[in-house]
């Protein structure tokens, strides 16, 4: 399945009174390579394997797999993960068609919150709400892969 989505930061908390739901994440990664990341997820008391491709150039789309797994298999899986754990709220936002997801980090990536969208097409036209900032799309530091590596604090 190919994944279509482009990713901003987010300049103010008014997103909060939109969400309609939130869940705790944790995740990690298994592998890191930006050809191949593998990824463990832990979602409230869901877990996940997902494995995603490499970007297009413009960073917008990539091959992407998931799979709901074992949670007690997960966490164990999120202890063989690289270097450190990323932990973050999400929070779910519904404008017209279109689902935002929000994240707010914790731990050492505090401060960064992200913004992404899912869409059908690279050129999709969206409502941008007033809280969307600076598009990153296609900008490797944004990458949970990245972060994971280099925390949001030592940038």
């Amino acid at each position: 399945m190919i994944e279509i989505e482009r990713k901003f930061l987010v300049s103010s908390h008014a997103f909060v009174e939109e969400s309609h739901c939130s869940n705790e994440i944790s995740q990690g990664y298994l592998n890191s390579n930006p050809d191949r990341t593998v990824r463990i997820r832990i979602r409230d008391k869901q877990a996940f394997i997902t494995i995603k491709g490499k970007s297009n150039i413009s960073g917008t789309s990539r091959f992407e797999w998931e799979k709901e797994i074992d949670y007690i298999e997960g966490m164990q899986l999120l202890n063989l993960c690289e270097d450190f754990v990323i932990s973050k709220t999400r929070y779910l936002i519904k404008k017209q068609n279109h689902i935002f997801e929000v994240d707010i980090f914790h731990g050492d990536n505090k401060g960064l919150i992200l913004a992404e969208i899912e869409l059908t097409s690279d050129d999709e036209i969206f409502e941008k709400p007033e809280w969307l900032g600076e598009e990153v799309t296609g900008k490797n530091q944004y990458y949970n892969s990245y972060i994971s590596k280099f925390p949001y604090k030592k940038w």
